[in-house]
């Protein structure tokens, strides 16, 4: 058996499912996204067990402590055995309605609905 004393950072953060696939995680890693120990982390940083590492992905950004190094993707409970998330909880998502609702069956927007619907979203 191999014991690994260090792994990759963007295999590490595909393999613990915090990026769907390994060219997503390598593309944040090199779009400056990601940090290893408070230092911006390059595709092939290596990570060591002890190292915090926090990563934006979509509109949070994720704190997590390497538990464990893991190469290759696993299943979600290894993952979550791998990681302690020691970031804030998530933003409450908002319960608005859309304020501007069409019927079904009206056919295609006229230019001044598509205007009133141009207007909502740049809100």
């Amino acid at each position: 058996m191999v014991v690994m004393a260090e792994v990759r950072v963007d295999k590490w953060l595909w393999g613990v499912r915090l990026y769907k696939t390994r060219s997503l995680a390598t593309d944040a890693v090199r779009g400056g996204h990601v940090e290893v120990n408070g230092s911006p982390a390059k595709p092939a940083t290596p990570v060591r067990v002890g190292d915090r590492v926090v990563a934006k992905v979509g509109d949070r950004e994720r704190v997590l402590e390497v538990v464990q190094l893991v190469e290759k993707r696993v299943g979600a409970a290894v993952a979550a055995e791998a990681v302690v998330d020691h970031s804030p909880p998530p933003p409450p998502r908002d319960l608005v309605l859309p304020t501007f609702v069409r019927d079904a069956a009206t056919g295609r927007p006229t230019k001044r609905d598509r205007r009133r619907l141009d207007r909502l979203r740049s809100r």
